[in-house]
């Protein structure tokens, strides 16, 4: 962990010296760690408790590429701390994405500010904008709805949308100016709104503007970008639930006595009546016995799928514990495979 590079902010701070912006990516990047998993969120927040420092937005509640920056959040006594204020009785962690801990801190809400959407430069038109502008611009970007604003990120005026378009040319005003065809009446929520408050507002007027800590207008969520979110979201858990049902078919050639030997054999308290009582990694350990493989008559190399369901453990691990940063594409890639797989092997009879 590059906790010098917090200590030298630190300094700044009480300087009075600007410290530059980071984005939440970099930031865990100092920690060893690529996402906000529920250990890595509880020793970074043990670190800049321990250096009195917080970050703006909060790390845990940014977008991941968004940008936090650093503030004092509090004065720490002089007490057992070094000339950079820093808890000299604290002991260092080690690479945190390695640990697990038993208490953390974390932010159980899933905000609006996580999405990309919300997190993106704006294409905007002015209220003076003709018509012809607005109207190239959503049929350039694919966009049914642009703000309306006097400058970047700022002074924000309305939305103009095909809708707003349609009903006022319905009732006769034939306006060649952004101003005159545009809805006032935006729909603008915070940029620490949680996700699910947020989704009546965006089911009901397809889009929501979010404005930043700053006062900044920050994104727009769109009713696609939630479709797209909650297929991020959902796709993994299905996907492991496929590959579940079709390890579960493959074992029930399997006697129960032999279901059982997959336990540890310390486990004396737990009864294994079917394959449904099995633990992921008691699937891994049946078919990595050649006997119990001879027996299924899985006519593929066991090594390699067995391989492949090892890495397919450790995905779904990351799954239960919900990656609040979501899976990278390699781990999703690497359930759409095995799944491809299963599904060859059942419409060729293989079991």
């Amino acid at each position: 962990m590059e906790i010098e590079k917090l200590k030298q902010i630190k300094m700044q701070l009480d300087r009075g010296q600007p410290t530059d912006l980071v984005s939440v990516r970099t930031f865990l990047s100092w920690f060893g760690a690529q996402r906000r998993g529920w250990w890595v969120v509880s020793e970074i927040e043990r670190t800049l408790n321990n250096l009195g420092l917080e970050t703006k937005p909060h790390f845990n509640a940014a977008y991941i590429d968004g940008v936090i920056e650093f503030k004092n959040k509090i004065i720490l006594s002089k007490e057992n701390k070094d000339s950079t204020g820093f808890d000299v009785n604290t002991v260092e962690p080690e690479n945190i994405a390695e640990k697990e801990k038993e208490e953390y801190y974390d932010d159980p809400t899933y905000r609006i500010s996580k999405l990309e959407a919300a997190n993106k430069y704006l294409t905007y038109v002015k209220p003076d904008s003709d018509l012809s502008e607005a109207i190239t611009k959503m049929i350039t970007y694919d966009y049914s709805q642009l703000p309306v604003m006097q400058q970047p990120k700022r002074d924000l005026k309305g939305v103009i949308s095909w809708r707003s378009i349609g009903r006022k040319f319905s009732v006769g005003l034939n306006s060649a100016k952004v101003k005159d065809l545009m809805e006032p009446n935006y729909q603008l929520i915070s940029y620490d709104t949680s996700l699910f408050k947020a989704l009546p507002m965006i089911i009901e007027h397809d889009y929501v503007l979010v404005e930043n800590f700053s006062k900044e207008i920050c994104g727009i969520v769109t009713a696609s970008d939630l479709s797209l979110q909650f297929k991020q979201l959902t796709e993994p858990f299905l996907l492991v639930a496929e590959i579940e049902n079709y390890i579960r078919q493959i074992l029930k050639k399997l006697s129960k006595e032999e279901l059982s030997n997959a336990k540890d054999e310390r486990d004396t308290e737990r009864v294994i009546d079917t394959v449904a009582d099995l633990t992921f990694g008691e699937y891994l350990r049946l078919f990595q016995n050649p006997v119990y493989w001879d027996k299924l008559a899985i006519k593929i190399d066991r090594k390699i799928f067995c391989e492949h369901l090892e890495k397919i453990k450790d995905v779904r691990n990351n799954i239960m514990h919900f990656d609040p940063d979501g899976l990278d594409e390699q781990s999703i890639d690497t359930l759409r495979t095995f799944v491809r797989l299963l599904q060859t092997l059942s419409v060729i009879k293989v079991f």
